[in-house]
């Protein structure tokens, strides 16, 4: 897993190297999750999170663009009305962007998170919360669009869909529908 960071750090770093620093561009962006898990039979109700990080706009060309971006997001589902499955991440989405418009982009990329913390809480219980044993890296792919607002606001919506397994037997993975507003300094 070093090796594929470090290799994305050097791919960054390379492309960045046509463009000019005092184009990069800097923000933050907070905003909504609506999560659940897929695979496996289980009847699952989404679970409502947020996600909150930092950003950075690297301009490759005049409508082209790549966006990496470190953000803290929960997630999570609740399975059968018994309990819900709670995993946060740290989560480093490498997006493409390409300009349709002026002001609207069109998204897609990896994602690459790493698990913080997991529990699942019973409802209406007083059984203890309890490790999921839910996996420490979580593989997803993005697509989303973006709209500059002025002003250096901006909103995006993005979906991720886990590519890799959270947990096994039966294989269940992430999925999470973002809504996010940002602002570049």
């Amino acid at each position: 897993m070093k090796k594929l960071l470090f290799v994305i750090a050097l791919t960054a770093l390379g492309l960045t190297e046509k463009t000019n620093a005092q184009d990069i561009e800097f923000g933050a962006k907070a905003g909504l999750n609506v999560s659940n898990f897929t695979g496996g039979d289980a009847d699952r109700n989404s679970l409502i999170g947020f996600h909150v990080g930092f950003i950075s706009e690297i301009p490759l060309s005049e409508k082209f663009s790549l966006q990496p971006e470190l953000l803290y997001s929960t997630q999570g589902s609740e399975a059968q009305d018994v309990v819900k499955i709670k995993v946060d991440y740290l989560t480093i989405p490498i997006m493409a962007k390409y300009y349709v418009a002026d002001r609207f982009s069109l998204e897609v990329g990896p994602q690459f998170s790493f698990l913080v913390n997991d529990k699942g809480e019973y409802i209406d219980s007083d059984l203890p919360d309890e490790d999921t044993d839910a996996s420490s890296v979580d593989i997803g792919a993005n697509v989303g669009l973006g709209y500059n607002l002025g002003s250096n606001l901006f909103v995006q919506a993005r979906y991720n869909f886990g590519i890799s397994t959270v947990a096994e037997n039966p294989d269940i993975k992430n999925s999470v529908f973002q809504v996010a507003l940002g602002y570049k300094f």
